[in-house]
C-alpha cells in the first residue's frame, strides 16, 4: 500500500516510600528465590512472596551467552493507578544506569484530542448512572413490538449536539438526510461548508457502512439497539464536531473525527437529547474555515474507520447497559475493542491489502508508540489520554482474540461484567496471567531464532516484519526496525527505577557470557515492598 509516499508491507498470520513502609532485608543470593529455566521456559514472580529477591544460576561452561528477558510489570489493579518501583542487581557494578529507549514522534492519527473527548463522555455517563441508582432495560424488553419507520431522504431533522470540549454546552443542529440504507441514515448539517461531500460521495460512505461496518461490528460485538424504532443508526456530519478543537489544538493534539454520546441512549436523558442510536462526525472543510483542514478525500478515507470505532461504542452500551442493566464497559477495554473494530473492518476488505492497510495503519502507529516506551504508558488507562495507551489496548485486544478465538469479543460485550473482571471471566484465566503472557508476547512473538510457547505469540501479525517495513520507508517517524528495544545489561548491572503504570511495565534484556557468576535481582520500591494495588509481577523468560 502506498501511504504518503511510502509503502506498507503487511504480514498476517523512583521515589522514596513513606516512613511507615517496612524495611526489607538486603537482597542477596542466600535469601532469593532461585530461578532455573530451560531455553524457552518462563516464570512469573509475585514479589509479595519473596520480598522481591530472585537469583539466577551461573552460566557454567556454556559455549554461548545465556539470555533472559525480564519484565517488571503492573499486572492488574485499578485502572489509572501507578506505584514506584525499582529493579536492581543485588550487587551493582559501578557505572551509569541503563535507560530504556524512548522514541516519540508526531502522529497523524485520531490524536490526543479524540481520546480526551471519548474519556469525558464516558465519565459523564458513569456519573449519570451512579446518581440514577436504578437498573435500565431496553424498551424492547417490555414486550411491545414497535413499528419500524425509516426516515425519508431529503427530510430535515433538528438534533441536540454537544458543542464544546466538556459538553457543558449543547446546540441545535438542523440536518438534512442525504442517504439512507439498510442500517444507516446519513444526515449532513445544513450549515456545513459548501465544498464538502456531494450526494454520490455520501452514498458511497453509506454503502461502506451497510456492507462492511455494520456486518463486521455486529458479528464481532453483538446487536445494535433501536430505541427510536427507525431501523437504522444515524450518522450526523456536523461542523460542531470540527470546532471541538481549535486550529492550534488540532496542530498540537489532533482532532475529534467523531463521537458517540451515551446521553442519546440513556433512558434518563434521551428525551432531552436525541433518543436514538446516533454518532457524530466532522464535515469536510478543505479551506480550514472551522478548525483543521479536512479535504473531501481525507474525510472519505478516515470516516469508515471512525464509523467502525463509534458503532462499537453504541453496541457496547446496548449490550452492557440497555439489555443487561449493567454499567458501561471500562474505558480502557471499551476503547481497546473499538480499536480492534477498526482492524476487523479492514480485514473485511481482504484480499484488497491496500484498503486493509489504510484501515489498520492508525492502530499499528499507536502500537509502535506504545512499544517504543511501554514503561511510560498504561494498558489500564483512565485519564492519561495519550495515543500510546490506546496502542496498548489494541495490542491486548488483538492478543486476546489470537489466543482465545474470535468469539471472545462477543463474550466481552454480552455481560454485565466490566474491565479486568470481564476479561478473567470470559477467558477463564486470571487477568494477571493474560497480562503477563501478553507482555512477553510483545517481545518474543516473532523473535528470530526463538520458538515461543503457547500463549506467547500473536497468530495474526508478525510485528517485527511490519515495523521493519515502516522503518525502512520512514525512518524519521519510525526510527527503529522494532520499537521495543529494552536495555541490554549483564545480570550484575541492572538498575531501573520509575513507576509501574496499570497493566504495563519495563523491559530489560539480560545477557550473561559463558562462565559468568550467579546474580540476584531486587524488585521492590526504595525502602519497602511495591504497592500491592498495582499487582506487581516480575516476568522472566529465558531466550537462549
Amino acid at each position: 500500500m502506498k501511504r504518503d509516499g511510502w509503502f506498507l508491507v503487511t504480514s498476517l498470520a523512583g521515589c522514596a516510600e513513606t516512613a511507615s513502609a517496612p524495611v526489607l532485608p538486603r537482597c542477596a543470593e542466600s535469601v532469593a528465590t532461585a530461578i532455573t529455566l530451560a531455553v524457552g521456559a518462563d516464570t512469573t514472580i509475585d514479589p509479595g512472596t519473596d520480598s522481591g529477591c530472585v537469583s539466577f544460576p551461573p552460566t557454567g561452561f556454556n559455549t554461548s551467552d545465556v539470555e533472559y528477558l525480564v519484565v517488571a510489570q503492573s499486572a492488574g489493579g485499578v485502572p489509572g493507578d501507578s506505584a514506584p518501583f525499582g529493579l536492581r542487581s543485588a550487587t551493582l557494578v559501578a557505572g551509569a544506569p541503563s535507560a530504556a529507549v524512548a522514541l516519540r514522534a508526531a502522529r497523524a492519527t485520531r490524536g490526543v484530542a479524540a481520546m480526551r473527548f471519548d474519556r469525558m463522555l464516558h465519565q459523564q455517563e458513569r456519573l449519570r448512572r451512579a446518581l440514577g441508582g436504578r437498573v435500565l432495560r431496553s424498551p424492547a424488553l417490555n414486550g411491545a413490538v414497535a413499528t419500524v419507520t425509516p426516515p425519508t431522504v431529503g427530510t430535515l431533522r433538528t438534533f441536540t449536539v454537544c458543542a464544546n470540549s466538556d459538553c457543558s454546552v449543547y446546540r441545535p443542529v438542523t440536518g438534512r438526510l442525504l442517504s439512507v440504507g439498510a442500517h444507516v441514515a446519513v444526515y449532513v448539517d445544513t450549515l456545513a461548508p459548501g465544498n464538502g461531500l456531494d450526494s454520490a460521495q455520501v452514498d458511497s460512505l453509506r454503502q461502506v457502512f451497510d456492507t462492511h461496518v455494520y456486518a463486521v461490528d455486529t458479528a464481532a460485538f453483538g446487536s445494535v439497539s433501536d430505541v427510536d424504532s427507525n431501523g437504522v443508526v444515524i450518522a450526523l456530519m456536523t461542523p460542531l464536531v470540527n470546532t471541538l478543537v481549535s486550529p492550534a489544538e488540532c496542530q498540537a493534539a489532533g482532532f475529534v473525527a467523531g463521537f458517540f454520546d451515551p446521553a442519546d441512549l440513556d433512558p434518563r436523558t434521551a428525551a432531552q437529547h436525541n433518543d436514538g442510536e446516533i454518532f457524530y462526525t466532522v464535515v469536510a472543510d478543505p479551506n480550514g474555515s472551522l478548525s483543521c483542514f479536512h479535504t473531501v478525500a481525507d474525510v472519505e478515507s478516515f470516516l469508515p474507520g471512525t464509523f467502525l470505532h463509534e458503532l462499537q461504542h453504541v453496541i457496547s452500551f446496548n449490550q452492557h447497559v440497555l439489555l443487561r442493566g449493567g454499567n458501561l464497559e471500562g474505558l480502557w477495554l471499551d476503547e481497546a475493542l473499538s480499536s480492534l473494530a477498526e482492524e476487523l473492518g479492514g480485514r473485511s476488505f481482504l484480499p484488497d491489502s491496500t484498503t486493509f492497510e489504510n484501515y489498520v495503519f492508525p492502530d499499528l502507529d499507536n502500537a509502535y508508540s506504545y512499544l517504543s516506551d511501554p514503561g511510560d504508558h498504561f494498558l489500564l488507562q483512565t485519564s492519561d489520554t495519550v495515543i500510546a495507551d490506546f496502542g496498548a489496548g489494541w495490542l491486548y485486544a488483538r492478543y486476546l482474540v489470537d489466543q482465545f478465538g474470535d468469539s471472545i469479543t462477543n463474550k466481552l460485550e454480552q455481560t454485565t461484567l466490566t474491565g479486568t473482571d470481564n476479561v478473567a471471566a470470559q477467558t477463564g484465566v486470571p487477568f494477571t496471567t493474560t497480562a503477563t503472557r501478553w507482555a512477553l508476547a510483545n517481545w518474543v512473538s516473532d523473535l528470530p531464532g526463538f520458538a515461543p510457547s503457547a500463549g506467547l505469540f500473536y497468530r495474526s501479525w508478525s510485528f517485527r516484519q511490519v515495523f521493519a517495513s515502516f522503518n525502512a520507508q520512514d525512518p524519521v517517524d519510525f526510527p527503529q526496525p522494532f520499537p521495543l528495544t529494552p536495555p541490554v545489561d549483564g545480570g550484575a548491572q541492572v538498575k531501573i527505577a520509575g513507576y509501574l503504570h496499570g497493566g504495563s511495565g519495563f523491559y530489560v534484556d539480560i545477557v550473561e557470557s559463558p562462565q559468568s557468576s550467579a546474580f540476584a535481582l531486587d524488585f521492590r520500591a526504595a525502602a519497602g515492598p511495591i504497592a500491592t494495588s498495582v499487582v506487581p509481577r516480575l516476568v522472566i523468560i529465558r531466550i537462549r
